[in-house]
């Protein structure tokens, strides 16, 4: 049985082969017609052969995606409208699912480990609003962009913790008990911290209505959360096919969202994309950097400090997104938040790989929570 499983993820390395050398000659022939369907085409057989593979399967979400973007960026008129509207129009309900979604995974049990570990959850929030919002302030000054571009930059940086980052915390070893911690709470401050931040570090490069921002914010994540806990406890576990449903809800929001801001920023990113990739790389890694060495030097125990890492690095781009939709700029503020979306699932899943084999020295007894781990492996499958 394990011979044949093998051989069939070897019939999507070798259709991704094929893929990628047709896409080769019509790049080289200039038939952009044909050229986005192959490169989506080997983006896809390079994410299904991945599932096979233990090392590299948590990376196939990040591939689909890139897949997914290949097709926005050589058709995206297909992409623009939707019945004669703007298909931006449905960022805020895509991400409100993704929310609810979390908010199912949630229960006041994740909430009372904030007492048990009050000093990493102070720590890893004060970093997270510290030096991402910081960091994405001076690279959008570093590299001169125009100045929404500039915005999207920091907006993104002014966000909470992205959801990606319970799961690379369980595939880091790290302590999963403390990323929920933070992710939660940092994601519930964000109706406050992110438009106050937005408003001192990239009020000179947009206008911020502070409490339209307050209300997008709480409209988009807060109240869809809320009523994923409520479904938690009144309904989760009586509706099995709904329970499956929900990460695949997600993933495919996520996809969704990238699709629309890529489709609309087309234009912009093939004028500044090497820059604005070059950008978000630094402002992911800089994010991990200083997390990791901020809570070393506060003495945290290894567990600790890939926690705060992935914590601090790791955006909820897809707010960021939303949110500059509700500015009206999604075709330039939104543009940071597709690129680093992507990008931290990619250097995420590296770091959290390459931890993963080198085991902390100090016991997990918080990554032993049976009902903790299980809520995380549920969730993984929305996103590798």
């Amino acid at each position: 049985m394990a011979t044949i499983k093998r051989s069939f993820y070897t019939y999507f390395y070798i259709a991704a082969a094929v893929f990628l050398l047709a896409y080769a000659y019509t790049a080289f022939r200039q038939i952009h017609s044909a050229g986005g369907w192959l490169l989506a085409l080997f983006f896809l057989s390079l994410a299904i052969a991945f599932r096979g593979n233990n090392v590299l399967k948590g990376f196939w979400y990040s591939v689909m995606i890139l897949a997914v973007a290949s097709l926005a960026m050589y058709y995206p008129d297909y992409f623009k409208k939707i019945g004669g509207r703007e298909s931006s129009f449905l960022i805020p309900y895509l991400l409100q699912v993704i929310m609810f979604g979390m908010g199912t995974e949630l229960n006041l049990k994740d909430f009372a480990k904030v007492l048990v570990m009050p000093k990493g959850v102070i720590v890893g929030i004060i970093c997270h609003y510290t030096i991402m919002p910081l960091v994405g302030f001076a690279v959008a000054h570093l590299f001169n962009f125009p100045a929404e571009i500039a915005a999207g930059i920091i907006l993104i940086g002014c966000c909470p913790s992205g959801l990606a980052s319970n799961v690379m915390c369980y595939l880091a070893k790290a302590n999963l008990a403390l990323s929920v911690s933070v992710t939660t709470i940092s994601t519930l401050l964000a109706p406050v911290l992110t438009p106050l931040l937005m408003k001192l570090l990239g009020g000179n490069y947009v206008h911020i209505d502070f409490w339209a921002m307050v209300w997008d914010i709480t409209k988009i994540v807060i109240l869809p959360i809320i009523a994923g806990l409520v479904f938690n406890y009144l309904v989760r576990g009586r509706v099995k096919w709904l329970d499956k449903a929900m990460p695949a809800f997600s993933m495919t929001g996520i996809a969704l969202v990238l699709v629309v801001i890529i489709s609309a920023g087309r234009d912009s990113l093939l004028k500044i994309g090497g820059l604005l990739i070059a950008a978000t790389f630094i402002h992911n890694m800089t994010g991990y950097f200083l997390g990791y060495w901020s809570s070393r030097l506060l003495r945290f125990p290894e567990k600790d400090c890939r926690t705060i890492a992935l914590e601090v690095g790791m955006q909820n781009a897809g707010l960021a997104s939303a949110l500059a939709k509700g500015m009206g700029k999604i075709a330039t503020v939104g543009l940071a938040s597709v690129i680093f979306g992507t990008m931290m699932n990619v250097t995420g899943s590296s770091l959290a790989t390459w931890w993963h084999n080198r085991p902390p020295e100090e016991e997990e007894e918080t990554n032993k929570d049976p009902g903790l781990l299980a809520n995380t492996i549920k969730s993984k499958s929305a996103l590798h």
